[in-house]
């Protein structure tokens, strides 16, 4: 296990308390062996030295986290481990730190303990006895703190899987004034939710390994007067907590380990645990050394690394420190695991620069291999295309890519660093496409409404004999009639003074007319008239709906409807027949985006034949037409166009002053009241064609 690093003030302020050799310094004195016993409560630890100590060390501890110190002046370290762990009742370790001439001891602790320390011969024996005032502060993050003595209750613990492999441990809580206390325990995370219930059904332990991520067990279970949640992850991983009114997340994320980092982790800026450093005029070989027996490194220094300096640094990440220093002298590193190679920037490069060198001339000695490659879902051409690339080629200059379209095999020739880049392409890019199902709605509907009236209106004397009224037919329409009137056909139509009819709507439909003659006995006096009136309200809807399911990023197109021919004429005057298309059509490209959305690229026409034009006889076509780029939820439905249309229309005919009459007016004139609307929508819906689950 790794050692306790040691933070803040409480580390290597070397210019108080490691102070110069003076010149009557003797022989050092040497620290030879520690051991550590427990006797009751207490625990004792003694240190055997070279020669007697003549008063005991000074010392000094800290509370947070707890701590203590003791300083040995003219003292060295013989101890093959520097770094031990104990375990022991409430002492975790112990570190000794050496610069110079000077030393110091650092017991690192569980809890705050006090120290009597005594000299006994060689011996040194340090009491530590746990303390019934003193206690470390606390790192749990609080996350929120109840004011009142109420029970809290949790209601759900749930585990999901995050979208980037990181574990979510969901806890629902029955109030947002729940008290949280979070914090890193050894290798597990220990939430404590104080006051607060646990129902029976929740008391349990979660193995949640099948979910794939850092976390493997999650254990929830009553403490006290507290709900505690203790979650276990496994390999490198860090985590963070938030809370949202009623509900508390705990996220576990992975960390992928990078060889080039002094300290794993995803979040930027220097991570390390804090120092600090007081140096003057000290070998720059001595500081590397400080740094490396705290961070547990093993730090391998060139020979052309010298020189001195002067520093002072309070409260600083170790790694920041160590860039400071790497900085001021002209020095870079390079990090392979556990070791850190430190050594001038020049030499560092120009051996990289060999390496490379020498590397290539490895490549253009190396014997050649040849593999063969069979692919599911990509095709071997395009597989080889990309291989062979000249503005990216993955292969060697002596490689070389050849493959069987009948078999879908690849037959791939190259050194063999070269075909493990290639096995690794292949198994990234062999790989089922995604697929998606777009739906398109399109949506046409129409509201017509139209009224009209109109009248005519005649008066004419004919002498005749006889008389009757007539109620019905037409003005114009004479045969039912006898005497004058059928001797003279044309009688009606002369005798119009007013002719106002109702003006056609447009919908086909034919007008509704009332018609009456009024004439005297004797048929000589005759008073005509034709009401004429059309009310016509229509509304209509129209739904298209093509579909289309295609892969990620491959367009798609459906269409449907009538390629309409007409004929064409050539400039040397011959005709031929054309096709003009008047269909419904969908044209997209899906791409779907990391979380899970999906961006399309969309092209939908509605056309319908209108009429035939005159110039050659082409016919007319009524297009709906929406181009766009829209990005949409998986399932979600957006309106990607729309086009609304509203025709009013008010028109009145009459003879002027007898129309404005008021009730008679309506005899000479007529009116026509139009209003049509009509609405086109477009709707799309993606949705992600759920993957098969193989096994491979």
């Amino acid at each position: 296990m790794k050692a306790i690093t040691l933070t803040g003030a409480f580390l290597l302020s070397l210019a108080s308390a490691l102070l110069p050799v003076t010149a009557a310094a003797t022989e050092l004195n040497a620290i030879e062996t520690v051991d550590v016993a427990k006797h009751g409560g207490d625990i004792v630890v003694r240190l055997s030295m070279k020669q007697p100590l003549t008063q005991v060390p000074a010392s000094f501890s800290v509370m947070s986290p707890p701590r203590i110190a003791f300083d040995f002046p003219n003292t060295r370290s013989t101890l093959q481990n520097n770094n031990q762990e104990i375990g022991e009742g409430d002492l975790r370790s112990y570190t000794i730190v050496q610069v110079g001439d000077r030393a110091r001891m650092v017991l690192n602790l569980n809890k705050a303990m006090i120290q009597h320390a005594q000299i006994d011969g060689k011996t040194l024996d340090i009491r530590l006895t746990p303390s019934a005032t003193a206690s470390a502060k606390s790192t749990a993050t609080r996350f929120a703190e109840s004011t009142t003595s109420a029970r809290h209750a949790v209601k759900n613990v749930d585990f999901r899987r995050g979208t980037a492999g990181e574990g979510r441990v969901v806890v629902d809580l029955s109030d947002a004034d729940t008290g949280i206390d979070i914090r890193t325990q050894g290798n597990t995370v220990v939430v404590d939710f104080l006051k607060t219930t646990l129902p029976e059904q929740l008391r349990k332990r979660f193995d949640v390994t099948d979910f794939g991520t850092p976390v493997s067990t999650v254990k929830v279970f009553e403490q006290g007067d507290n709900a505690r949640l203790v979650i276990t992850p496994t390999g490198l991983w860090e985590h963070n907590a938030y809370q949202t009114d009623n509900q508390f997340v705990v996220e576990v994320k992975p960390v992928q380990y990078d060889p080039n980092k002094l300290v794993q982790g995803t979040r930027g800026g220097y991570k390390g645990e804090k120092l600090s450093l007081n140096f003057q005029n000290v070998e720059v070989r001595s500081v590397l050394n400080v740094i490396a027996d705290f961070t547990d490194l093993n730090i391998i220094t060139s020979d052309s690394v010298g020189g001195n300096l002067t520093l002072r640094l309070k409260d600083v990440p170790w790694d920041q420190a160590l860039d400071i220093i790497l900085k001021t002298r002209g020095l870079d590193m390079r990090k392979n695991g556990n070791v850190v190679w430190i050594a001038p920037s020049d030499e560092l490069a120009t051996k990289e620069k060999l390496e490379h060198e020498a590397r290539q001339q490895i490549e253009e000695l190396e014997p050649l291999r040849t593999e063969t490659f069979h692919l599911n879902y990509i095709k071997a051409a395009d597989l080889s295309k990309i291989l062979t690339d000249d503005k990216q080629k993955i292969l060697s200059k002596r490689g070389s890519a050849v493959w069987d379209q009948r078999t879908n095999v690849v037959f791939i020739q190259d050194i063999p660093s070269r075909l493990d880049e290639v096995r690794k392409i292949i198994a990234v890019t062999d790989v089922p496409v995604r697929q998606v199902m777009i739906e398109a709605r399109i949506v046409e509907a129409d509201d017509k409404f139209s009224r009209t009236l109109g009248a005519r209106l005649g008066y004419h004397v004919h002498p005749g004999a006889g008389g009757k009224v007539r109620l019905g037919g037409g003005l114009a329409d004479t045969g039912a009639h006898s005497g004058q009137i059928a001797d003279d056909p044309d009688f009606f139509q002369d005798s119009l003074g007013v002719n106002l009819p109702g003006t056609p709507t447009g919908t086909g439909a034919q007008l509704g007319q009332f018609s009456m003659v009024l004439f005297n006995s004797a048929r000589t006096r005759f008073l005509n008239l034709e009401l004429s009136a059309l009310e016509s309200d229509g509304k209509g809807k129209i739904i298209s709906s093509p579909r289309v399911v295609t892969a990620n990023q491959v367009e798609a197109l459906i269409e449907q409807g009538t390629e309409i021919p007409y004929q064409e004429a050539s400039s040397s005057g011959a005709t031929a027949t054309s096709f003009k298309k008047a269909v419904l059509a969908l044209r997209v490209t899906p791409h779907i985006t990391p979380d899970g959305n999906v961006m399309m690229e969309v092209d939908v026409n509605k056309d319908a034949v209108s009429q035939v034009t005159a110039a050659g006889g082409a016919p007319a076509i009524d297009t709906k037409h929406v181009k766009t780029s829209v990005l949409v939820e998986n399932g979600g439905t957006v309106v990607i166009g729309g086009i609304y249309t509203q025709e009013e229309r008010n028109q009145i005919n009459k003879i002027p002053l007898l129309g404005d009459l008021p009730g008679l007016g309506n005899l000479f004139r007529n009116t026509f009241r139009q209003d049509n609307k009509t609405e086109l929508l477009v709707f799309l819906t993606p949705r992600i064609v759920e993957e098969r689950v193989s096994v491979r």
